[in-house]
């Protein structure tokens, strides 16, 4: 079952401009992934440290995976230094309404 996957990340300040740059390098690859439909990156009108990655899926299953590669490729410690709060992390199944 597909799923959207949200994935909001907290720059530190000074540190978006670098966030960003790292995004265009690396989500290319994302969204070639097996089971990506798709995603899209979003920033915080209130808050212009705020990143929001909307994320489709074919399932969970498949996020996992691509989750597991990213930590395996170590993209996870370079975005660690560039956050002022750990990510918050919600999967999310459509309601059909």
């Amino acid at each position: 079952m597909a799923i959207t996957v949200l994935l909001d990340l907290k720059a530190k300040p000074g540190s978006i401009e670098n966030l960003k740059k790292l995004f265009v390098e690396v989500l290319p690859d994302t969204r070639r992934y097996e089971g990506c439909e798709g995603l899209d990156v979003k920033i915080n009108q209130d808050d212009g440290d705020n990143l929001v990655i909307i994320e489709r899926w074919q399932s969970r299953r498949h996020y996992e995976k691509y989750f597991a590669w990213r930590q395996e490729t170590g993209l996870l410690d370079r975005l660690g230094p560039m956050l002022g709060a750990p990510p918050a992390l919600r999967y999310l199944d459509d309601t059909g309404i």
